[in-house]
């Protein structure tokens, strides 16, 4: 059978044609997977800086919400003493408060002059002290009290909430921040929240003024710095520098092709103040890169899953092309080897059926041919069934003694006989007797011996056969000085209906005989191994449990 060509290049063409097609699908999903996380990462440097402000943030709103409100809890009656205490606490959590000014003063109706009087109310300053940090006291003298614009702002806020509180329910959180707060840049001042009683009794002073009670409030003016703010980087990942800025701050000589910036402005008494972001544009390739190394390696493990599922498709159908061609070449072969006995068997007959009168010799030589054709459609079949028993695991081994001189004997003179010109050799060492099945072993010699003629060129028909027991094991060893098997077929020559391309083989076989050699070796527990050189020869070596 000649093997179609070009086959092979058409499925490498396609291969071809596939890798390449996958690797550009993969090129493609790597750049556009890159160019996705750059962006990513260029968003998350203009939005991740939210949370860097919060986080440094943090002990300005604890001061703002906690710390500050802790004056109410006084009720008016803060003193040097109380207020030098409560300020020390402020100086040693939050490092961004420089100074104090604690106001301590009385709500009365009296009738007096003073620059601070609101409304109907006298607000006026009993005692004014500086707090610089802790242990730094300085006491108010009353022409600083009298031109502290703060005061009056506040007293002025108060006086108007106390005209208008509604005393019969409780003030809400937006009142308290606009009468009681009053922030400005870089300051905040705070006035303590009077209770609803204590409104009911300031109300009662505007109404009656016949009442001469005076009342005690505090007020603390936090003199703030930002620069003392604690900066907490939460992604150093993307920020490589972080400032603090004025809000008009811009730098008019800042380079965009080498730096990527972006700012956000304080809230609150630090309003005047921003922070400014920076980094290389070298230092977010780093962040995008790590960022995108992981896409990069999901994107080649499907890559690589693809190419696998591709290979895998590729060689089951190449596998089912190989088993189509073997199948084919079986048939062919197998057709041919009936077709030859079949025609000889029918020639045969026909002579015998002629009216020409035979002699003795004649018909006994038809007969003979007769024989002998069956006997190789015969040996075909079982060849074939024996094979498929093997397989089926439907026969089973028989343990018999085995006298192996006059065994192997009676195969070496069959095949003289049918081969007058093989010359075959034998020799038996440390073992005569040997257990095992002498029908199944001697399919193993039947086939081993048969190759070792066919594939032996006319000059050279030789074979020399060794069996040796060694501990446990019993070696048999046929060498030959044939045609040799090459390196590249050696995975092969045991596969069913696989023949090995050589003039030697193009008629007469089915590529079933070291299939069925090697089958009966493992059926026998046994391992086949092959040595073999171009040109030189090829020596089997079979080895069964003793």
């Amino acid at each position: 059978m000649v093997e179609k060509r070009g086959i092979y290049r058409k499925n490498i063409l396609l291969i071809a044609a596939f890798i390449v097609l996958i690797s550009a699908i993969l090129i493609v999903a790597l750049l556009i997977s890159y160019d996705l996380t750059r962006k990513y990462v260029e968003n998350e440097f203009s939005s991740r800086k939210i949370e860097v402000m919060e986080k440094t943030m943090r002990a300005y709103n604890d001061f703002f919400q906690n710390k500050i409100p802790e004056i109410t809890a006084y009720q008016g009656f803060l003193n040097k003493s109380s207020a030098s205490k409560y300020a020390a606490t402020v100086f040693d959590s939050y490092p961004f408060v420089k100074s104090i000014n604690f106001y301590h003063f009385d709500i009365s109706n009296h009738k007096q002059q003073n620059p601070n009087k609101a409304i109907d109310l006298n607000i006026t300053v009993r005692d004014g002290f500086r707090f610089a940090g802790i242990g730094h006291i300085t006491k108010l003298n009353s022409s600083i009290v009298e031109s502290d614009n703060d005061f009056k702002v506040m007293a002025s806020k108060l006086a108007s909430f106390i005209k208008k509180a509604d005393t019969s329910k409780v003030y809400t959180s937006d009142e308290t921040f606009k009468t009681f707060y009053d922030i400005k840049p870089n300051k905040i001042s705070y006035i303590n929240n009077p209770r609803r009683e204590e409104l009911k009794m300031y109300k009662d002073l505007l109404r009656s003024p016949k009442l001469s009670s005076v009342y005690q409030q505090d007020m603390m003016t936090f003199y703030l710095s930002p620069f003392n703010l604690e900066i907490i980087n939460t992604h150093r990942e993307l920020y490589q520098h972080i400032r603090l800025r004025q809000v008009v701050y811009d730098p008019i000589d800042e380079n965009t092709d080498e730096n990527i910036t972006t700012e956000i402005a304080f809230p609150g008494a630090f309003s005047d103040y921003k922070l400014y972001f920076q980094s290389s544009r070298s230092f977010v390739t780093t962040e995008v890169i790590r960022q995108f190394l992981p896409i990069a390696a999901v994107v080649v493990l499907i890559y690589f899953f693809v190419v696998v599922i591709g290979w895998l498709i590729y060689h089951n159908l190449n596998v089912n092309h190989k088993l189509f061609k073997l199948q084919y070449d079986f048939i062919n072969n197998f057709t041919h080897e009936f077709k030859t006995p079949v025609s000889v068997i029918k020639i045969a007959g026909s002579n015998l059926r002629s009216e020409a009168e035979l002699t003795d010799r004649q018909r006994m030589h038809y007969g003979k041919i007769l024989d002998e054709e069956a006997d190789k459609l015969n040996n075909l079949m079982n060849r074939l069934l024996s094979f498929t028993q093997l397989e089926n695991k439907s026969i089973y081994l028989k343990n018999e003694e085995i006298n192996l001189d006059e065994f192997v004997l009676k195969y070496i003179n069959t095949f003289k006989i049918k081969y007058p010109d093989f010359d075959i050799t034998y020799k038996l060492k440390n073992i005569n007797i040997f257990k095992s099945d002498p029908v199944l072993l001697g399919s193993i010699f039947q086939n081993l011996i048969e190759n070792a003629y066919k594939y032996s060129p006319t000059d050279c028909k030789v074979l020399y056969i060794m069996i040796e027991r060694v501990k446990k094991d019993v070696f048999f060893l046929f060498a030959d000085k044939g045609i040799g098997i090459p390196k590249n077929e050696m995975d092969n020559i045991f596969k069913k209906f696989y023949r090995i391309q050589s003039q030697y083989n193009q008629n007469g076989s089915v590529g079933l005989g070291l299939a069925f050699c090697k089958e009966l070796v493992n059926f026998m527990n046994g391992e086949i191994a092959v040595k073999s050189k171009v040109n030189e020869g090829s020596e089997f070596k079979i080895t069964l449990p003793y």
